[in-house]
């Protein structure tokens, strides 16, 4: 079987070979009737001040623009969607507006919209020469959108438009043209190719189809792998995902981040906006691997959804900086929970180290977690270890409690994590990993 670790941040499993030793990361229903879309909106924020007359005639007919193509995009009406597109813009630009516009068709959107903020264009100076433009504009333009079925609230993502005047009409240029200045167009699956989508009742696999047969596995799995999170966190969470299934590293880079080691993982879970006071996160999505996650046993895709779904479910209670021992080996306790594979299976590296140097001296570091090789191995394996010791000796009920408290207490000083564990479990730091030493001894040496 494959052997997977987790690697950098919370939520990202990784593919190794050897046995397995993860610690990260009912079947379709096709026959769901599709409701009316919503009508489509561009919302602008409010400005600061006045707006001259010509300035404001721009905003209205911008707005006009993007309205007309959410709309198109809702109902499926080429003609529309491609009459917002410069007429003199480059070929590849236009088809490849096209090839959007028809991979979107197979994907259910509860919502499709554009947020307006001209408040934030770019100068003028800084855009290119277009000929026979009369008027060259960039303003801020978000994607507002969200999956009918998963999404609990839509999500925006930047759309780096530029928009040029011809004939006293606006049009979209370009998507690509003003990477020079910083504005970026996220890309969507649908960029990629045409996307094919099994809706399960927790959630929905959306995928190209070349990688149909690994989408059915994962939505075989998607509403256990759910309810196993749900019986462990408890249901304060939407309790809905969305697993997407890239072709491409090129892929998988677009959605992830640019500098992420793709070729690395099988999983990740992203997110793109998180309220840790209302307890929310939007846009969350699992991104599997194109090039590993297809090889997955299915112990191995199991505990990876588990896992990942465990990082979805936590992340709205969690804030940047928690500790990563805790927030990793959570999730790993909770992938491995019903699994059967016991500790020294799971965590052969450290079992590996038990017989040679007895238990570690302390917790791991953060800074373990961004390193590589043998001491990444240990750091994630020592982590899943101090979980099943808190849930073993202490109780679940005292593994989650811990989580909640030390997870949303961020960058907390080594002083201010003591008060925490002498609050949950009774124990300071020193006694704390006194017995999580004695576990493994009695588990592993």
């Amino acid at each position: 079987m494959g052997r997977f670790r987790a690697l950098l941040v919370a939520g990202v499993a990784v593919a190794l070979l050897g046995g397995l030793a993860l610690v990260s990361a009912p079947f379709a229903r096709h026959d769901v009737t599709t409701p009316a879309p919503p009508p489509a909106q561009v919302f602008t924020p409010p400005n600061q001040g006045a707006v001259a007359p010509a300035a404001a005639d721009r905003i209205e007919a911008a707005q006009v623009l993007l309205r007309a193509r959410a709309q198109a995009v809702q109902h499926r009406d080429e003609q529309a969607f491609m009459a917002g597109i410069d007429p003199q813009a480059e070929p590849e630009f236009r088809d490849a507006q096209r090839a959007l516009f028809h991979n979107l068709a197979g994907v259910p959107l509860r919502e499709w919209s554009y947020v307006l903020q001209p408040q934030r264009s770019l100068d003028s100076s800084v855009l290119p020469s277009v000929a026979g433009a009369q008027e060259l504009w960039a303003p801020e333009i978000d994607l507002a959108y969200a999956l009918r079925g998963a999404d609990p609230a839509p999500t925006r993502r930047p759309m780096g438009y530029l928009l040029v005047k011809r004939d006293g009409s606006w049009f979209i240029r370009s998507d690509n043209d003003l990477l020079g200045v910083g504005r970026r167009t996220w890309r969507g699956p649908w960029d990629f190719g045409p996307c094919q989508v099994i809706t399960t009742e927790r959630g929905l696999v959306l995928s190209h189809p070349a990688r149909e047969a690994m989408a059915k596995r994962v939505a075989a799995e998607l509403d256990a792998a759910v309810q196993s999170v749900t019986s462990v966190w408890g249901t304060d969470w939407p309790q809905q995902a969305v697993v997407v299934l890239p072709d491409s590293s090129d892929e998988m880079r677009a959605m992830v981040g640019p500098n992420f080691p793709v070729e690395s993982v099988v999983a990740v879970s992203v997110a793109d906006r998180v309220d840790v006071d209302k307890n929310t996160a939007e846009g969350q999505r699992v991104v599997m691997s194109a090039t590993s996650a297809d090889a997955l046993s299915l112990t191995a895709l199991k505990i990876v959804l588990r896992h990942e779904f465990t990082h979805i479910a936590a992340r709205g209670s969690t804030v940047d900086g928690s500790p990563m021992w805790l927030l990793e080996g959570f999730a790993d306790y909770v992938g491995y929970r019903d699994s059967g594979i016991p500790l020294a299976q799971a965590a052969p590296d450290l079992n590996a180290a038990m017989l040679t140097s007895g238990p570690p001296a302390r917790l791991p570091a953060d800074e373990e977690f961004r390193s590589q090789g043998r001491t990444l191995d240990l750091a994630y394996q020592q982590s899943f270890s101090v979980a099943r010791f808190v849930a073993e000796k202490l109780g679940e009920p005292k593994l989650l409690q811990l989580y909640r408290e030390l997870a949303r207490a961020g960058r907390a000083t080594p002083e201010r994590i003591d008060e925490l564990l002498v609050d949950v479990v009774g124990l300071n730091r020193e006694q704390f990993v006194a017995g999580w030493q004695e576990y493994l001894r009695e588990t592993l040496g």
